[in-house]
């Protein structure tokens, strides 16, 4: 169970992380628990739904698992369009403005880090705002191709009451008569800019991530539990350059035992506290 900062223990997890940050350039990570707040789920927090994520094999090889896919995922991105940054998102733009830290290697997909201000950010799965041709990779934005499946499929509308997925999708509940949008460039299948499940994340994103901590003088991880493996890697990365690592997450994560400061808290209220203390401490 997590805790306010008012709680006298929590209170001394934050000093003793402020401790820990102070004076320091810091690379972030953040997860799924950053954008709770904003009205988007996590994975595995209380109160999660529970969900079969969409496999990249399936995804390309099942025209019905497509299309069902497709209007799961039109239905859940005009919900997840409408959330809006909340303290967290923000008080990282903040701490960025004020040269404490030094950029984001983000887990979500949902753009609301740069939404709120954040210049440097690392989308390490992806970005839904955006849908590329799986033939010739052209590449789309969403809004385009949200007009065009609603002006396909006149029928189509958010249902009121239909839980969001953390991936901005839902699961529709039967299957419809449903235009599946393709190429305009060459007819090719399109997909969402995203790191499905079974795939690997870019190297190249990797590589920019590994590279935000190598920058860094400590590293601070917001709102994931570091079941994924990019997250992980990245706090073996600081571990060995013996940097600081502070965990800021309701539960318990992977790196709990290997954490310099673990704070079991809410992202909002956390890294507001940081925003205000940390850029006098510079």
């Amino acid at each position: 169970m997590s805790r306010s900062v008012s709680d006298p223990d929590v209170s001394a997890e934050v000093d003793r992380a402020l401790d820990e940050l102070a004076g320091r350039q810091i690379a972030v990570v953040t997860g799924a628990g950053v954008s709770t707040d904003s009205g988007i789920p996590d994975y595995r927090g209380e109160g999660a739904p529970k969900r079969t994520p969409m496999t990249a094999q399936t995804f390309l090889a099942d025209e019905e698992a497509r299309r069902r896919y497709w209007i799961g995922s039109h239905l859940g991105w005009r919900a997840f369009t409408a959330a809006t940054p909340n303290r967290g998102h923000e008080a990282l733009a903040s701490l960025e403005r004020a040269g404490v830290v030094s950029g984001i290697a983000t887990q979500n997909v949902d753009g609301l880090h740069l939404r709120a201000g954040s210049s440097r950010v690392v989308e390490l799965h992806g970005t839904m705002r955006r849908v590329f041709c799986t033939v010739c990779f052209q590449v789309f934005d969403r809004r385009d191709i949200g007009e065009r499946i609603e002006r396909e499929n006149p029928w189509i509308s958010v249902p009121d009451n239909v839980p969001l997925g953390p991936d901005g999708d839902v699961a529709p509940d039967a299957d419809l008569d449903f235009e599946i949008p393709n190429c305009t460039v060459c007819g090719g299948m399109l997909k969402p800019d995203v790191v499905f499940f079974g795939e690997f994340i870019p190297a190249e994103k990797f590589r920019e991530a590994e590279q935000l901590v190598r920058a860094s003088d400590a590293l601070l991880v917001a709102g994931s539990s570091l079941v994924v493996n990019s997250g992980i890697r990245l706090v073996e990365r600081a571990r060995r350059r013996r940097l600081p690592v502070v965990v800021v997450n309701r539960g318990a994560t992977k790196a709990d035992a290997r954490a310099t400061v673990k704070i079991n808290g809410g992202t909002s209220e956390v890294l507001a506290r940081f925003a205000d203390a940390l850029p006098a401490r510079i």
